[in-house]
């Protein structure tokens, strides 16, 4: 069922090596380690596993928070995150057979011409020929290990043909469009600055035709021309304004072309942990859900606003918050300002990092449903990274189970629940808590899942192997045989 769904994440061998001191003493903390998956459209796909075991770490280095130590992340069929190293070690061993392959075949050539089995001529016209075939291969092989260079630094390349766009900029269809909607507003509030000033001068002709003796009249006529003029004057500023936002627009639509990849990389967020450390207590909430929007390119404050109110709204805050600092808010209050900043940039994919653990119960359960509603109704696929089960149980629709930087049991959620296979899994299904004080009285004990004795991998290095449809478990043959046969029990 899964390969017939839209991709959204892709995610292949994502490696993040933390450098631990230097020199004779320096070692490597692999917090993820060789870590695949994919993630499908309107789906939540959780990550759960312990303290430490590096889903947090997953999700910053696939936003682009940390640089991957290794590793590739297709978003939407893009690659944004590329392995740098084993593209210049593929290069490396390209170019090394490449010449060696030119060697042999200048070597076999001087052959055929020393034994006059070709005459000068043929040996020239040859020559030039696997001179091409070198130079082809070496072109080839630099420009995949120049792309992955690019990609390395995606988020800030602007499109290629970003000198053109910006010459011919006036020639797009957008372009057009937002002009024309510009001109025809320009024409309508000049007609009613014309109108309105018409109003105006006939106001004051018959302002000054009152006489002062009728009071009533006079301070009604007032009042009437008061309002005229001060509806003249806006219309008036709402003409300049035009032009101000007209140019606003075009420079978002240009800004947009060049900048595609940094759009993109907008489409995908992230919602962290700790709602309070999260928020600057510097800034207004306002400033804070408008940032994002100020980052890539925004500038009409009008618009700004609007959609501001829009993402409080959506998270069941109210407009009246926006003038307000974090420290007035409650934590469930404070995790909804940090959906609420996620949302306003209008993306297709969320990271929900642990966006519960901080918080009560009761509160917990209004958060989990807000992240649903958002999936339902504006289809956002999230990610969400947890250690609570009972959470992602009810919550995802597939899992993947982190163990020290690796994935040691990924499917879908109803198999991996009802058949648990890794040990680690197992260990985890085991010390979810139960609502029943006598169960858990009795129960004793949660076995701990130690490696050393669940496996022996001295002789086989361990994969993920397909148990049955959708449910993957690292394992090595013996073991994989093992799970088969209790598949099928």
């Amino acid at each position: 069922m899964s390969e017939k769904r839209e991709e959204i994440l892709r995610v292949e061998g994502l490696k993040q090596h933390f450098k631990l001191g230097s020199g004779r003493n320096k070692m490597y903390n692999k917090a993820v380690d060789g870590v695949s998956f994919t993630i499908y459209k309107g789906e939540v796909f959780s990550l759960v596993g312990e303290s430490g075991c590096g889903k947090t770490t997953t999700g910053r280095t696939i936003i682009k928070l940390y640089n991957s130590s290794g590793g590739e992340v297709f978003f939407h069929g893009t690659r944004i995150v590329s392995d740098v190293k084993a593209a210049k070690k593929t290069h490396l061993e390209n170019m090394s057979n490449a010449k060696e392959t030119k060697r042999a075949a200048l070597e076999k050539l001087q052959q055929s011409l020393n034994n006059q089995v070709i005459n000068k001529e043929l040996h020239d016209e040859k020559l030039t020929e696997v001179r091409a075939e070198y130079e082809k291969s070496k072109n080839e092989s630099l420009t995949v290990y120049r792309q992955a260079k690019k990609d390395k630094k995606f988020e800030s390349v602007i499109s290629d043909d970003a000198g053109e766009i910006k010459k011919n900029v006036q020639n797009y269809a957008e372009y057009k469009q937002i002009n024309q909607t510009y001109n025809q507003h320009e024409i309508d509030l000049k007609a009613k600055v014309k109108d309105l000033e018409a109003q105006v001068e006939k106001s004051q002709k018959n302002l000054n035709q009152l006489s002062k003796d009728d009071k009533d009249a006079l301070a009604k006529a007032k009042e009437e021309h008061k309002d005229l003029v001060e509806n003249f004057n806006n219309t008036k500023k709402e003409l300049k304004l035009n032009n101000l936002r007209r140019k606003q627009d075009l420079g978002n639509l240009k800004y947009s072309l060049i900048h595609k990849n940094k759009l993109l990389m907008r489409k995908m967020q992230m919602i962290f942990q700790d709602p309070i450390a999260s928020l600057n207590p510097r800034m207004t909430v306002k400033e804070i859900i408008a940032e994002g929007l100020r980052i890539n390119g925004y500038k009409n404050e009008k618009e700004i606003d609007v959609r501001v109110k829009e993402a409080l709204k959506t998270v069941g805050l109210v407009p009246e918050h926006a003038s307000r600092y974090p420290h007035e808010f409650s934590g469930g209050q404070r995790q909804r300002i940090g959906i609420a900043r996620a949302l306003v940039v209008e993306p297709s994919f969320i990271i929900a990092d642990e966006p519960i653990s901080a918080l009560d119960v009761s509160i917990r359960a209004q958060v989990i449903n807000l992240l649903n509603d958002l999936r339902e109704q504006k289809g956002i696929t999230i990610m969400f990274i947890a250690h609570d089960l009972s959470v992602v149980k009810y919550f995802s629709d597939r899992l993947a189970v982190m163990y020290f930087g690796k994935i040691v049991e990924i499917g879908d959620k109803e198999k991996i629940f009802n058949n648990p296979m890794h040990p680690y899994t197992l260990s985890l299904m085991a010390s979810i808590p139960q609502p029943d004080p006598l169960f858990e009285q009795q129960r004793g004990k949660t076995e701990r899942y130690n490696p050393a004795q669940s496996h022996d991998y001295s002789k086989e290095t361990p994969i993920l192997r397909e148990i049955e449809p959708d449910h993957f478990v690292l394992c090595n043959t013996e073991e994989f045989n093992k799970y088969m046969a209790q598949a099928k029990s």
